[in-house]
């Protein structure tokens, strides 16, 4: 069970959003970026929302070895044109594994081994995230139904799992580089996004 515990307005370049913290199940580093009025969200249908975990070597230090900043800077451009949508931030570094962990695997990866191959080797999940805290922000907002920004199956399952219905699908659409080629390819043939 999640309590707010404080908001702000956040302007940024993709427009004016307000910015949710919330206390409650150890989740105090996530936030939440909601695009409207957030009373207009209670009982809402098919609103956009993206849930995306942490990458601090792409969101931050622009990292080409994954699309996660182009997909977070994707989303937050769609949201800042909507009405109504919100944006999960959820601190879960690389898949839930932590930075010290993220790190080793990319030494792997250097070496030949894949993302999904890395973990393995090191003894640890392929994805460790879980989307409690997504689920509870969604139910806390009263939104009926999303409109899921994602190509990841797993976050679809986990999310309709435990109540949440998806109304639809927004797809994230990243042109591969020569750097994250083979990572985007892992994800689609391993993880079976779609992408």
């Amino acid at each position: 069970m999640i309590e707010l515990f404080a908001k702000a307005q956040l302007p940024t370049r993709y427009g004016l959003f307000e910015i949710f913290t919330f206390k409650g199940d150890g989740n105090d580093d996530n936030a939440v970026l909601v695009r409207g009025d957030e009373k207009e969200l209670s009982g809402a249908e098919n609103v956009p929302t993206r849930i995306h975990s942490e990458c601090l070597t792409g969101d931050v230090f622009t990292s080409k070895r994954c699309d996660c900043r182009q997909q977070l800077e994707q989303s937050m451009e769609y949201l800042g044109k909507q009405e109504i949508g919100i944006l999960i931030y959820l601190r879960q570094e690389g898949r839930g594994i932590g930075l010290l962990n993220k790190i080793k695997a990319y030494s792997l990866q250097e070496q030949g081994y894949d993302t999904v191959e890395a973990n393995v080797k090191l003894g640890l999940p392929i994805d460790n995230r879980d989307y409690d805290f997504a689920k509870d922000v969604i139910t806390f907002f009263g939104i009926k139904s999303i409109a899921l920004m994602s190509n990841n199956p797993s976050k679809f399952k986990y999310l309709e799992e435990h109540g949440i219905k998806i109304q639809s699908r927004i797809p994230i659409v990243v042109e591969a580089t020569p750097f994250d080629r083979v990572y985007l390819d892992t994800k689609r043939e391993k993880l079976g996004h779609q992408i």
